[in-house]
């Protein structure tokens, strides 16, 4: 998440109307699963599109620069370092591992963790020239690869999480039944009693990866984190004011958010989750 004092922006820059993907439709009439619901619902409201596409190299930049902040935030880093860096003659990859770290740091600065977050791209850039030669190579061993050879490999580099791999799978590689975990995705499906209140990130996406359509997990992670934005919140979730405000709230267990006495918790801190386990 990023500082309570930075706005999160009016659309999800990363899948929203202004965040690339294709437009595309499907029939919400029958849904087999809870999740498959929920995705449904928030397709209808938000957006249907399938990703992929993007650069997967300048991708995964982009990831790194969006860790512990908002898209309002991370969004002017990322303009800048491409302004700075790229062009159209240029790998990046190549200009990144090259670039003097104190400049690449002041670059990305309204990233925040800027120091932290310019040696993990660093890192990234020489991983992906020692091992591929040039971004384009990296690319299209992201598309064309098996997605599990495709994350593991991803993970096994420094300052790549899970998020950041699936991301690059979702919206460079254009793999469907990829569903990223965010913490929006996280709290909402351990709110709404799909997934175990004391699911960690890789517990909560098994659970959508396995009860969602391969085909709406790319847009399902897109229309979550708006869904987290405008309704579930962290801190006042829309369901305070009356199961009237949220769009969800007929089919949502409210775990760890008390509408009663305007107390909310995490998930996996609520007493009714305790009381779950055997």
């Amino acid at each position: 998440m990023g500082d309570e004092a930075d706005p999160e922006p009016a659309v999800n820059i990363s899948g929203g109307a202004d965040g690339g993907g294709t437009a595309t439709t499907f029939d919400p009439a029958t849904a087999d699963t809870r999740a498959e619901l929920v995705v449904d619902r928030l397709g209808e409201r938000y957006w249907q599109k399938t990703y992929g596409g993007q650069d997967a190299f300048e991708c995964l930049v982009r990831t790194i620069l969006s860790q512990n902040t908002s898209d309002v935030a991370s969004q002017p880093a990322h303009d800048a370092l491409l302004e700075r860096y790229d062009g159209p003659e240029t790998d990046l990859a190549a200009a990144l591992a090259d670039a003097e770290r104190s400049r690449l740091a002041e670059t990305i600065q309204s990233a925040g963790l800027y120091n932290q977050k310019s040696e993990v791209i660093q890192v990234a850039a020489d991983w992906v020239l020692e091992r591929w030669g040039s971004a384009a190579a990296f690319d299209a061993f992201v598309r064309e690869s098996d997605p599990a050879e495709v994350r593991q490999t991803l993970l096994s580099v420094s300052g790549v999480g899970p998020k950041t791999a699936d991301c690059v799978l979702l919206f460079a590689g254009g793999r469907n039944g990829v569903f990223p975990v965010d913490t929006h995705v996280h709290r909402i499906y351990r709110r709404l009693g799909i997934a175990p209140a004391d699911a960690d990130h890789e517990g909560v996406r098994e659970v959508l990866e396995r009860d969602v359509p391969a085909e709406k997990c790319g847009f399902g992670h897109t229309a979550s984190i708006q869904f987290g934005r405008e309704f579930c919140t962290a801190r006042k979730p829309a369901c305070l004011e009356g199961p009237e405000a949220c769009p969800m709230a007929d089919v949502c267990d409210q775990v760890g958010v008390y509408p009663e006495t305007g107390d909310v918790v995490d998930p996996a801190d609520a007493p009714e989750a305790a009381d779950e386990e055997p």
